[in-house]
């Protein structure tokens, strides 16, 4: 895992020293692992950074805002807590066509504005080798367009980074390692959380990963290396 981690920050050379890095944080076991391996990277590598992990509430009944700030608290971390309608908004009957788009892109506009706030030149997601091979077959299947999630993005003419230090490590070895780290489960209560394109495009995968245990690194190793001649 850190191995991995260390790869993809070195290889997209995601993080300076003096960064100022908000870290987004979900409840979800990717967010956690993502936090909890930057946080620890700080007592063996020569470089300093800052942390500042941000949760974006979406305004669903049974939120588990209050029970993530207290876990993180005792762990030493101030969580900054934005509640929001987004997820009512976007689940509205004025918005049924696409409710996972504008709820992410809701979301993501409000981490921008907080980055630029705290003077966080850096944002850091918990996407990992998976995420990305899904993003490509969702674009390809839903969006008509060949292209996935970068581990690193500048916006704004470089003012501001999207980070994705896990882009290297698969989905198994996360699931481990938040067994061992004991993170709590935080029940995700949005509508559409198990029901998704997502998840469908995830369980079609897995299938043809167990056909076959080279497809998965074979699918990550193509979006490296594209042939433009042979596209129309």
């Amino acid at each position: 895992m850190n191995r991995d981690v260390g790869k993809a920050i070195h290889h997209y050379d995601m993080i300076s020293d003096g960064d100022r890095i908000l870290v987004g944080v979900s409840g979800g076991k990717d967010s956690l692992t993502l936090l909890s391996i930057l946080n620890e990277r700080l007592s063996r590598i020569p470089i300093t950074y800052k942390l500042f992990p941000v949760y974006i509430e979406p305004g669903f009944p049974d939120s588990f805002a209050d029970a993530l700030y207290d876990y993180l608290r005792v762990k030493n971390f101030d969580l900054r807590v934005e509640k929001t309608d987004y997820g009512i908004v976007a689940h509205s009957e004025t918005n049924l066509e696409n409710p996972c788009f504008l709820c992410a892109r809701l979301r993501r506009k409000r981490i921008f504005e907080i980055a630029d706030e705290l003077g966080c030149s850096k944002i850091a997601f918990g996407h990992h080798k998976d995420d990305i091979i899904e993003t490509f077959f969702l674009n390809l299947c839903y969006a008509g367009n060949i292209s996935t999630m970068r581990p690193l993005q500048s916006f704004f003419k470089g003012k501001i980074s999207i980070i994705r230090p896990l882009a290297y490590v698969e989905e198994d070895k996360i699931k481990r390692f938040a067994k061992k780290k004991q993170f709590p489960e935080f029940i995700n209560s949005c509508p559409y959380g198990k029901i998704s394109k997502r998840q469908e495009i995830k369980e079609w995968l897995d299938l043809m990963y167990k056909s076959n245990k080279k497809i998965r690194g074979n699918i990550f190793r193509s979006l490296k290396n594209v042939n433009p001649d042979y596209l129309l």
